[in-house]
């Protein structure tokens, strides 16, 4: 694997933002409105409840982890689509870039741009509407490292299923993050689902880091067997997923869809 190719993908994605107003505001834009938007209602509610219960690192910590997550899945797959709208495929995988190099440089541009909006929801969040990270301890690292890793994971699965199926499969992408938080308990313990959700929830990593972020609100420690199980899970995914996108890429270029491929379905 070389690190020059891998720093071309990077280094492409830079000079493609560097001069497009209209690809840099995202990073901020999306982020800050959920931040004002999850910070209003959690002052809402602090002020008509009785029951002393501050719902700022619950609520707002919640959109916080949550966004991140979001944040990098799509990071990989804008970083792809790039190249789906530019049908620049044949060209770059005309290169001696390999797919492990590839993928390497898509995952590596969504943690920069990832990063860029967290340090914007933790400014948001800390200075408007006083939401201390204190409050998590150092259990925030491993609860955005294991969220970055299924965002990665994630993002490389729906990578492979837009070559698969067609730059119009992108549709399916999007709604990924709002169809698995119901299942991932963002906003309340699985013990509020139905078993067959509660099934559901146990497979995705997102849930042991939310249940973890309620149980030290809570006063209580989080477990850390259960992050590590949800760390691995989330390390499986990737792997799954890499497989996964290396399979359509071979089958890709076998059947000959890579040439032609182009704005509509190639399937």
């Amino acid at each position: 694997m070389s690190w020059r190719r891998i720093s071309a993908i990077i280094l492409r994605q830079f000079y493609l933002m560097k001069g497009s107003l209209s690809r840099v505001l995202p990073l901020f834009a999306w982020v800050a409105i959920d931040m004002v938007l999850w910070g209003f209602i959690t002052r809402y509610l602090n002020s008509v409840t009785t029951s002393g219960i501050n719902f700022v690192p619950t609520f707002l910590g919640a959109v916080l982890l949550w966004d991140f997550f979001t944040r990098v899945m799509q990071g990989v797959t804008m970083t792809f689509f790039e190249d789906v709208w530019s049908r620049n495929f044949l060209n770059i995988f005309s290169t001696p870039l390999s797919i492990a190099e590839y993928v390497s440089g898509l995952v590596a541009c969504s943690v920069g741009t990832s990063a860029v909006g967290l340090l914007v929801m933790l400014a948001l969040a800390t200075l408007v509407f006083g939401l201390s990270f204190l409050t998590y301890g150092i259990m925030i690292i491993p609860f955005l490292a294991v969220l970055m890793l299924f965002g990665i994971a994630l993002g490389i699965f729906a990578c492979a299923m837009v070559l698969r199926l067609g730059p119009a499969a992108e549709w399916f992408v999007w709604p990924i993050p709002a169809v698995l938080s119901p299942f991932a308990g963002v906003f309340y313990p699985l013990s509020t689902l139905p078993s067959w959700m509660r099934g559901i929830g146990r497979l995705l990593p997102p849930s042991y880091v939310f249940d973890g972020m309620r149980t030290i609100v809570a006063g209580g420690h989080a477990s850390g067997p259960r992050l590590l199980w949800a760390a691995s899970l989330a390390f499986l995914y990737i792997l799954a997923a890499g497989a996964y996108f290396k399979r359509v890429h071979r089958q890709a270029v076998r059947s000959g869809l890579i040439a032609r491929y182009s704005a509509e379905s190639v399937s």
